[in-house]
């Protein structure tokens, strides 16, 4: 019998890629790569350990891991790694973060085909 469930799920990240997302530049280091992302975000609540719940919100991108191909080498995001997102003149600079433990990113769908990088934005530049 088919996998009638990893089929549906290639048919949704197919259509995210081409109905929800927009370039942006994937950089690590000299070495980049142009992936399609589609934009989210993630809440984060973080314990400081005397009680008190800090609140932190990264902008999401999710990617095909797939496209993330950096010098000939498929690689997973990494922390300090960037994301360029040009909109309106700007380009807008994230970083690959997320605060205390989380993870920076994690497959969003169970066929591992989607990735999900949170990020901070560290830097607004002119285009």
């Amino acid at each position: 019998m088919a996998d009638l469930l990893g089929k549906a799920a290639a048919w949704l990240n197919d259509q995210r890629v081409r109905h929800l997302s927009r370039p942006v530049t994937y950089v690590r280091g000299e070495h980049f790569v142009e992936v399609q992302a589609a934009i989210g975000h993630t809440a984060f609540e973080v314990d400081d350990g005397t009680g008190v719940l800090e609140q932190y919100e990264s902008r999401d991108f999710i990617v095909c891991a797939a496209d993330l191909v950096l010098d000939g080498a498929s690689v997973t995001p990494a922390r300090g790694d960037r994301i360029r997102e040009e909109q309106d003149g700007m380009v807008y600079v994230y970083e690959v973060m997320a605060p205390g433990r989380f993870p920076h990113a994690k497959f969003s769908d169970r066929s591992r085909r989607a990735l999900r990088i949170h990020t901070k934005l560290v830097d607004v530049q002119e285009a």
